[in-house]
């Protein structure tokens, strides 16, 4: 058998039913808190093909902070995983995604991730991004922050992570929390190339 000649065949003539890509970007959403649900929907409207992975603390978070419900994120995602499944698709660095995002993250997920403890799929989702070199954006909220949050924010920026405190922007004059969270899920998904349209951006001092 000529191997040169049949390895050759093989590249020129390679087998479509095999071949499996996504037109769309995909994107991991953690969801560990109410900003999360707010993330799935602008992804939406983008056409974002959305993975998240829901908490037991975001359900009650979603219901408790926002008119929204978990019925209604499922119906809006495109793949919805149980914090616990760790045999989920995005638990394997050969399923293909643009990032993830971590909106809220919790010290502890932070802690987790930074140390390589994956024993969540949130944890587990999180490392396999870094791994893989992709994207991965925390948003972490925690106040006063002491070394220990520090020290593991220094850690997995290094490992490539992106920290992304969602602090509050007054220069566009919000009127109600909504433009707080459309202000600081935009900025998130700039990270991504994605511009949701929904906030004004800085452009200078206006003369008067």
């Amino acid at each position: 058998m000529d191997f040169t000649t049949t390895h050759a065949a093989v590249i020129s003539a390679p087998d479509k039913s095999r071949i499996q890509i996504s037109p769309r970007q995909r994107i991991i959403v953690a969801l560990t808190g109410a900003t999360g649900s707010i993330l799935v929907i602008a992804l939406r409207r983008l056409n974002i093909e959305t993975h998240p992975v829901i908490s037991k603390w975001a359900e009650k978070a979603v219901k408790y902070e926002t008119d929204y419900t978990i019925a209604n994120i499922r119906g809006l995602a495109d793949h919805v995983y149980n914090v616990h499944d760790m045999a989920a698709a995005i638990s394997s660095g050969s399923f293909r995604v643009d990032g993830m995002i971590v909106a809220l993250c919790s010290v502890k997920t932070l802690a987790s991730i930074n140390t390589g403890v994956c024993d969540d799929l949130i944890s587990r989702a999180a490392d396999v991004v870094l791994k893989e070199r992709r994207k991965l954006v925390l948003a972490v909220r925690e106040t006063p922050l002491s070394l220990i949050h520090l020290q593991n924010m220094v850690s997995v920026t290094q490992a490539g992570a992106i920290i992304f405190p969602p602090a509050p922007a007054f220069y566009h004059k919000p009127a109600s929390i909504d433009d707080l969270v459309d202000h600081s899920v935009g900025k998130m998904l700039d990270l991504f190339d994605l511009d949701t349209a929904e906030f004004e951006r800085w452009e200078g001092l206006k003369k008067q």
